[in-house]
């Protein structure tokens, strides 16, 4: 039974080529928004703050700071809204959750580049 939602999911799945990259990442991602007959491309850019799931129902969580106020999305990776994404920084984090980030304000809530990152 698993096969088979398995192989339904994945022949359904309007999969886009997502670049790789990790919990700590600064990304761009690039949204269909559908206004009425109207469609428009919206970049949502923040940090990865964790990547759940496996399969066709992986998603990823990604925050911005718009003025005082945190803001996070939670996106499936097959997601036919997802119009592109760039990877803007490589972050070095020791783990794969960064929920700590939500109580941090200014300075202390960022993230350190990788630069030696080549992934």
């Amino acid at each position: 039974m698993d096969e088979l939602i398995r192989y339904v999911g994945e022949q359904t799945s309007t999969a886009t080529t997502i670049p790789e990259f990790r919990a700590g990442d600064n990304v761009t991602v690039n949204l269909r928004i559908r206004e009425g007959e109207k469609e428009r491309i919206q970049a949502f850019k923040g940090d990865i703050i964790q990547i759940s799931g496996t399969g066709s129902t992986k998603t990823f969580t990604i925050r911005k700071m718009s003025g005082n106020f945190g803001v996070e999305r939670i996106i499936p990776f097959n997601s036919p809204a997802i119009a592109g994404v760039v990877v803007n920084k490589r972050g070095k984090v020791r783990r794969s959750r960064l929920f700590y980030l939500r109580d941090r304000v200014g300075k202390k809530a960022r993230i350190k580049e990788n630069k030696a990152a080549k992934r």
